[in-house]
């Protein structure tokens, strides 16, 4: 019998067994109810992607997925893999985007050995879209519940691919912003990477350290200074927002000095 609540639910995603495949149906539906093929083609652009793009916007995609966790807020790890590998696998902006913010909704059912899963999205990302929310809310919380991955992110930050690079030290960002973390352990990605040309890692060093400097101005103040010379000009005035007016001339000053990368 069907309950009144589900007769009732404005959405395509009704309450039902929490089947990978019924579940990557009423996402399917949604998606396309929300689609939009005239903005498709500029995202398609901006991100520089070769995926197949709805034109559905990020509010649309949150709201199927609070649509999942309310009518399935059961779902169990093996589920949620399952269904996630599903959604995956189809070269849709979408469905991937869908992916990544299911695996941050049930992101409590992770487990240490998911890193891997983790690493392969990461890898076959190719976007700033899909890693950066990989990286900062999904990897970074795993690793804080289980600080044996560390040495994930160690290796992370030493491989060729500039992405799982920009991970290591995104996934870090959280606790630096409460002005708790691993700041050293940053610290010591960051100086290998300081005179990379890749631009998304020198956002990424800049960003992790902008919001460091939140709550602890001092210490980026103190790693930057001596190293200013060194990094790009994207990193430095990323870094400085949130320092005093005067550091934030003394640095900027000091990376003028040198060979102004």
């Amino acid at each position: 019998m069907t309950s009144s609540a589900s007769r009732s639910s404005p959405s395509s995603i009704k309450a039902q067994p929490a089947r990978p495949d019924a579940i990557t149906a009423a996402i399917d539906l949604e998606l396309r109810r929300h689609r939009n093929p005239a903005r498709a083609p500029a995202e398609k652009a901006y991100l520089k992607s070769d995926l197949e793009f709805l034109g559905v916007g990020l509010p649309a995609m949150r709201q199927t997925v609070r649509a999942v966790k309310r009518q399935h807020g059961g779902l169990d790890r093996q589920r949620l893999v399952a269904l996630v590998g599903i959604l995956w696998k189809t070269p849709s902006f979408e469905r991937r985007m869908v992916a990544v913010l299911l695996l941050e909704a049930f992101e409590p059912l992770l487990q240490p050995v998911d890193i891997a899963l983790l690493e392969r999205l990461i890898r076959e990302s190719k976007t700033w879209a899909f890693v950066d929310e990989l990286a900062i809310v999904i990897t970074g919380p795993l690793v804080e519940r289980s600080p044996e991955l560390l040495r994930v992110l160690d290796r992370w930050a030493k491989d060729d691919d500039f992405w799982l690079r920009r991970s290591a030290m995104l996934a870090l960002l959280r606790p630096l912003r409460r002005g708790e973390g691993d700041f050293r352990r940053f610290a010591r990605y960051a100086d290998r990477m300081l005179e990379e040309r890749e631009f998304f890692i020198r956002k990424a060093i800049g960003w992790v350290l902008r919001e460091t400097g939140k709550s602890q101005p001092d210490i980026v103040y103190a790693w930057l200074l001596p190293r200013a010379t060194r990094a790009s000009g994207v990193t430095v005035r990323e870094a400085v927002k949130y320092l005093s007016a005067a550091r934030r001339r003394e640095l900027l000053t000091s990376y003028r000095s040198g060979a102004g990368r």
